[in-house]
């Protein structure tokens, strides 16, 4: 009995001399960590999503250079052989695929670049991933990445992450047909156009919406040379942080007034530090259309590819952002489209307005849903002949005609009716606006005063993301019309509708005091007086085509040239296509003016090396003068008749 209690007392002791002895190989606690009053949070909580509609696959698709592609799959519960629709995006693929925390599929991707209606309709398998360098992707992040080539030394671009990623979903997604369709707005526009180059055999459409494609010419960047340093925001965010944390600041109301004080595009990315940014350093090294923009606009590279993949373009007549991109792209492709795969989808939108309400714009009011009609009757089809044997196809050119507010239905772009035809409008004395008729011989003259621009939108203006961006290309030019510094012609009250479809071509003669002048010219449909349907239409001043044109390159895009000053001097320019019906009772207007500020940065009006970099003591009022009468001054408008 004595030997067990004593073995006893000393086993005791032992544990008592283990557990009070520091312990070498045990780990310590972690900080703020306590075994006595745990943390309610489980370290690992798996989700229980029974009652979804659809399942979430997050993963990371290995590129042919071992970067890895951040991509989330939505899979509809039960899918069996169902399409793929394939976004690839600079704008987090996180976000786009939970918009709105939901159980249901439709719910959760109700996101601007989602034709959500559409992807449940047909059951597709929805795919969302983040291009290369941004957010959950790995690798170099380059805007628009060009092609392997001079302008990208590396093995790798969007051509091929696009190829590497269809290759991956048509092996790993079980629930997929082996058919992807690719579509996206915008920067998610530019990437169907990428991946149609050397496409992949699985990819079988592309739906390139409002895309980014010539950034010089006329979408985001410049316009025929004039800059749009409302885009400064866009560029700061986008290139400053992988994840787009880094936000833009103003302590400003009004845009007008904060450019204005800013002088100049460059000296306000200085004072945001923009020089530290790979991609603005780019801009401000070619501000002239050289070869760092022939070589990476897309239509050019698409003007030497085959219409391999069936392919539908999607234009917006109000873009005030990409206006320019989806038509170039449909000319360049169109000579090689023997087998009938380019199709061309034109509506009375602003930006990416397709997937959303298009029942009006601003103030202009269309008379149906024409975004849903869209979505509807020529998406809908369009992905389901490709992506599942569906036995009907859109026409190949679909276009909403406005005006008379009706879809028409052609064979190419644009509707001719047979025949080409132009009318050329001519500026004549005392404001008015000949169509067809020769013009009284003379000249209108304006001073333009870089100090005063011309507003491009009501002030105050405030940011590109702000309100009234989507709509100012349809504001009311009155505000305008009322300024000494735009010219402002109006024809005689139409008895007959007059149709056009097309680019207006401008054929601007005109001098300036100074050696250097921006020119804006607008097409404009004048409402009657009173509208009384609606109203607040009463004498609204419609804009239909409205660009500006950067002096300087007069004679040749890449070959920037001082104005002889005095001298009545040719430029000719392109304005936007417009599809539209101007209607007896409404008039026919042009303004022509020298700025469209803040949105385009002020030409000093005096010739500089770069207009990045000017200076206060660069800019100068100048007389604007406009020649008419003759092969003067005149627009040609593509009519269509019958």
């Amino acid at each position: 009995m004595n030997l067990i209690m004593t073995f006893s007392r000393s086993l005791l002791a032992a544990a008592l001399a283990v557990a009070l002895s520091p312990v070498a190989s045990a780990e310590p606690p972690a900080k703020g960590v306590y075994a006595s009053y745990p943390s309610e949070t489980p370290e690992h909580f798996k989700p229980v999503h029974d009652a979804f509609d659809y399942e979430t696959r997050d993963v990371m698709i290995p590129m042919r250079d071992g970067a890895k592609l951040h991509t989330v799959i939505l899979v509809p519960k039960h899918a069996k052989n169902a399409g793929i629709l394939l976004t690839r995006t600079p704008y987090n693929a996180t976000e786009m695929t939970s918009a709105v925390e939901s159980g249901h599929l439709g719910v959760a991707v109700s996101h601007d670049d989602d034709a959500s209606d559409v992807l449940i309709q047909d059951g597709y398998i929805r795919v969302v991933q983040d291009v290369r360098g941004k957010y959950g992707s790995q690798g170099d992040y380059v805007m628009n990445r060009p092609l392997h080539g001079p302008l990208n030394p590396t093995p790798v671009d969007d051509s091929t992450d696009a190829y590497d990623t269809i290759d991956w979903l048509v092996k790993h997604v079980p629930e997929s047909n082996g058919r992807v369709a690719i579509l996206g707005i915008s920067y998610d526009g530019f990437e169907p156009l990428m991946a149609i180059i050397h496409p992949h055999p699985a990819l079988k459409a592309a739906v390139p919406m409002n895309p980014m494609v010539d950034g010089w010419m006329g979408d985001d960047w410049f316009h025929h040379g004039a800059f749009r340093q409302q885009g400064l925001e866009y560029i700061y965010e986008q290139t400053a942080s992988r994840k787009n944390t880094l936000k833009w600041w103003s302590n400003y109301a009004d845009d007008y007034q904060f450019f204005l004080e800013g002088v100049s595009a460059g000296a306000v990315a200085r004072a945001y530090g923009m020089e530290q940014l790979g991609f603005w350093n780019k801009l401000t090294q070619h501000p002239a259309y050289d070869a760092f923009w022939r070589d990476q606009a897309v239509d050019k590279v698409l003007g030497n590819e085959p219409v391999s993949v069936p392919t539908m373009l999607v234009a917006s007549l109000w873009d005030q952002e990409d206006i320019y991109g989806a038509m170039a792209v449909y000319h360049a492709m169109k000579p090689h489209d023997s087998d009938q795969r380019l199709f061309l989808a034109v509506g009375p939108w602003f930006h990416g307005q397709e997937v959303g309400d298009g029942s009006s714009l601003g103030a202009v009011r269309f008379g149906s849903d024409t975004s849903l009609y869209f979505r509807q009757h020529i998406l809908r089809p369009f992905l389901a002949h490709y992506l599942k044997d569906a036995p009907d196809v859109p026409a190949p050119v679909n276009a909403f005609m406005t005006g008379q507010n009706v879809w028409t239905t052609s064979k190419a772009w644009p509707e001719t009716n047979g025949v080409p035809s132009t009318l050329a409008i001519r500026p004549d004395a005392d404001g008015k606006l000949q169509l067809g008729a020769l013009a009284e011989s003379g000249s209108d003259s304006f001073v333009s005063d870089p100090n005063h621009p011309v507003p491009y939108r009501p002030r105050p203006v405030g940011p590109m993301a702000g309100k009234g961006w989507q709509h100012w290309l349809t504001d009311d030019q009155r505000a305008a019309a009322t300024r000494p510094d735009v010219l402002t012609y109006t024809s005689a009250v139409l008895t007959e509708p007059l149709r056009i479809s097309g680019p207006p071509q401008v054929h601007l003669v005109a001098s300036t005091s100074g050696t250097d002048s921006d020119w804006v010219v607008k097409l404009i449909d004048v409402y009657p007086d009173q509208v009384p349907e609606q109203p607040e239409m009463g004498g609204y001043e419609l804009g239909i085509a409205m660009d500006i044109f950067r002096g300087r390159y007069r004679t040749g895009f890449d070959k920037p040239t001082a104005l002889t000053a005095g001298a009545a001097l040719p430029y000719d320019f392109s304005l936007p296509n417009a599809n539209h019906v101007f209607l007896p009772g409404h008039r026919v207007m042009v303004q022509i003016q020298s700025s469209w500020f803040p949105l385009y940065d002020r030409n000093p009006q005096k010739f500089v090396p770069n207009i990045f970099f000017a200076t206060p003591a660069d800019f100068q009022p100048a007389t604007q003068q406009v020649f008419r009468g003759g092969d003067a001054t005149f627009i040609a408008l593509p009519v269509v008749k019958g």
